[in-house]
């Protein structure tokens, strides 16, 4: 066995199957290809999830406590490939890229992980494209984090980074690949590509989810060096928010000019990081709908970073 994708899920099940016929149609698929399924939705055992697949598919259920890096590091005991791929139950993949991910680790020794840019359709909505231009900041070159959605490394260097965060609900993929990065090179690659099929569609719901991945912000930085370029995103949510606060109670106190003060730190965090991805876009997405992006976004991470000291947070995932 070359190859074992290695898929957790949990919940629908209509974009698990589009993920595992993308998986179907790569042009290396042979029996070198094995597709473990990790799901906590016991009812995926009466699902036809494919007719007549191509690969070894193997359905493994397990208790809905397990947190998704204990969902990967369970796949990974079960798997026999040489090389594993980690995948989100919600993508849709390039046909070459199980050729492309090889070529991309054979390509330079000292690559541990490589990944492919995320795409979208030309009819996606803004939030989608807003999105898309923030996986895509860096390109065909070394990174320092990667996204979970897709991962391919081998199982060797798995071992030796450790296997994915347990304790960690949200941002294993951070801590995971900052492991990693200890070890080898990340590369972030354009020669093949996915689509993120469950990105958020409206801004209400891309609010949720912000809150569920901001409770283990604080988490993740513990056991790891925290290096200058991620401190803002820590510090930026809750300090605005904090700042938006101050000016509402300045306001209230008849301080209107302390007030304006306040609101205006608030806002020129927002309007920088607005400027920079209208940039990264190529000017291509609508400025006021990436303005509206960090507003819904600032707050949700600076709520899920609070809630997330007390409780953890629940939410549905495909």
């Amino acid at each position: 066995m070359q190859v074992s994708f290695i898929i957790p899920h949990k919940g629908r099940f209509e974009m698990l199957t589009q993920t595992l016929e993308s998986i179907s149609q790569q042009a290396c698929i042979s029996h070198d290809i094995e597709v473990i399924v990790i799901s906590q939705t016991p009812e995926i055992q009466q699902q036809i999830l494919l007719n007549s697949p191509p690969f070894k598919l193997t359905l493994c259920i397990r208790p809905v406590t397990d947190t998704i890096s204990a969902l990967r590091n369970y796949g990974v005991t079960q798997a026999e490939g040489q090389y594993l791929a980690f995948l989100d139950a919600d993508v849709w993949l390039s046909n070459n890229w199980t050729q492309q991910m090889i070529a991309e680790l054979s390509a330079d020794s000292n690559r541990i992980i490589s990944s492919a840019m995320q795409i979208c359709n030309d009819d996606a909505t803004p939030l989608e494209k807003i999105r898309t231009s923030l996986s895509n900041a860096e390109i065909d070159s070394d990174v320092a984090f990667l996204p979970g959605r897709n991962l391919f490394l081998s199982k060797t260097s798995f071992n030796k980074i450790g296997g994915f965060p347990e304790h960690l609900i949200t941002c294993e993929d951070y801590f995971f690949t900052d492991q990693a990065a200890k070890l080898g090179k990340l590369f972030y690659t354009s020669a093949a590509t996915y689509i993120h099929l469950g990105e958020d569609k409206d801004y209400k719901a891309m609010f949720d989810k912000e809150i569920w991945r901001g409770q283990s912000n604080l988490q993740s930085m513990v056991g790891r060096n925290i290096p200058i370029r991620e401190w803002p995103s820590f510090i930026a949510p809750p300090a605005i928010v904090l700042m938006i606060l101050l000016s509402l109670l300045l306001l209230v106190f008849g301080q209107s000019s302390l007030a304006l003060m306040a609101f205006l730190v608030a806002v020129l965090p927002v309007i920088v990081y607005s400027l920079r991805l209208f940039a990264l876009s190529d000017k291509k997405i609508n400025f006021m709908y990436i303005v509206k992006f960090y507003v819904y976004y600032f707050p949700a991470r600076a709520i899920g970073t609070v809630l997330g000291l007390f409780k953890s947070i629940g939410i549905k995932t495909h």
